[in-house]
Formats: C-alpha cells, sequence, structure tokens
C-alpha cells in the first residue's frame, strides 16, 4: 500500500488491487488488461462535464458505467453508446470518485501518442476533472488532484515529475482539455518551468 498525506488528506493506493482505500467507487465496466510488462508512467489530466458546461448530477457516473438515458438530456442521445472510462474523476466538491483500478487500463485517452509511443491507455492513468476549459477549476480540486498525483506516484515510481500531461498533450487537434483555465502551476510547482510560468 503506498499512502501520501496533504492537509488532512490521504490517498492510499493498494498495489494489489489497485484500489484507493476509503474513497467512493463506482466500479465501470469500461476496462482491460494492460499489455503485459507495461510499466505505469504517466497521469494524463482531462477535463468533464454532463451535461457540456453543467455540474453535478449521475452523468459522469452513469457514462463510464455505460448506463447514460439518452431521454435524460438531447447530448446524451449522441454519446450514450461510448465506451468509456477514467480511473477517477474528481468534482468541483472535491470528492473523488475511482472507477477503474489503476492497474488496469482505462479506456480515457483514445487516438493517443506521447514522446513518439502511441496508444497511452497503455501506459497511463487518466485523472478526469469536472469542469470545462474555461470556467476555472476549484481550489477543492487542486487540493484534491495534488493528493491524488503524490499517491500514485508513491505506488507507481515511473511516474516522473514530467510525466502529467494534459489530454490536450497527447491528443493535440482531437482534444483541449484540460483547458486554459487548468492552472498547472497550482498542481505542481515542479511543472512552472516545462509549462511557462517562471
Amino acid at each position: 500500500m503506498a499512502a501520501f498525506e496533504q492537509d488532512g488528506s490521504i490517498f492510499s493506493v493498494h498495489r494489489d488491487t489497485g484500489l484507493l482505500r476509503d474513497m467512493r467507487q463506482v466500479l465501470s465496466p469500461h476496462h482491460d488488461a494492460r499489455p503485459p510488462g507495461t510499466a505505469i508512467e504517466l497521469i494524463v489530466i482531462h477535463g468533464i462535464s454532463l451535461p457540456p458546461g453543467e455540474f453535478g448530477g449521475p452523468a459522469i457516473d452513469q457514462l463510464f458505467c455505460g448506463n447514460l438515458r439518452a431521454d435524460d438530456h438531447a447530448y446524451f442521445a449522441e454519446i450514450e453508446a461510448l465506451r468509456v472510462s477514467a480511473h477517477a474523476c474528481i468534482f468541483r466538491s472535491g470528492e473523488v470518485t475511482q472507477y477503474v483500478p489503476f492497474h488496469r487500463r482505462a479506456w480515457h485517452a483514445g487516438v493517443s501518442s506521447w514522446r513518439g509511443r502511441e496508444a497511452c491507455n497503455d501506459f497511463s492513468i487518466g485523472i478526469e476533472l469536472e469542469g470545462t476549459d474555461d470556467t476555472p477549476y476549484t481550489e477543492a480540486q487542486y487540493h484534491a488532484l495534488s493528493a491524488l498525483v503524490y499517491g500514485l506516484r508513491s505506488a507507481y515510481p515511473a511516474i516522473a515529475n514530467d510525466h502529467i500531461v494534459g489530454h490536450c498533450d497527447v491528443a493535440p487537434g482531437r482534444k483541449t482539455d484540460p483547458g486554459v483555465s487548468f492552472d498547472w502551476a497550482r498542481l505542481r510547482p515542479s511543472l512552472r518551468a516545462e509549462r511557462g510560468f517562471e
């Protein structure tokens, strides 16, 4: 088990199960095995809101579990057949929900590439933030994300300082999240130079 505590927030990852201890879990069927011998080396940060621009409600859980209801919103009719997931989502309140064990391959990045390596789902962890590209994320979300990233890096040491990227970085031109509203400097001071904050 690997644990990290920050200002009272404790994120413990059970290495055998790949699950967070004492966190809300809504386990998705949308995952499979990583390729044999593949180390977890990357964290991909996403942004999500369902319906677009709206926060709260059960739609994110429903999407990742494959039971989104088309009659609940016109947009849902377009995406109800998607089979996607993330390892975890951090909601506006800072609450963390886990959908896929970290050692399993979640279906979050799609067609993607990082430093010349294709298929980022194979070697990454996908973390969703409830938000939009142009809506500031909350203090509670930054707090929870920082603690979660440290906990994950403790459990999976191949995730180096500069191995934390946005969906926009692994799927440029196709994806824009977590968007211009995401403040990389607030996540990790060590990313400031890389992201141009110095």
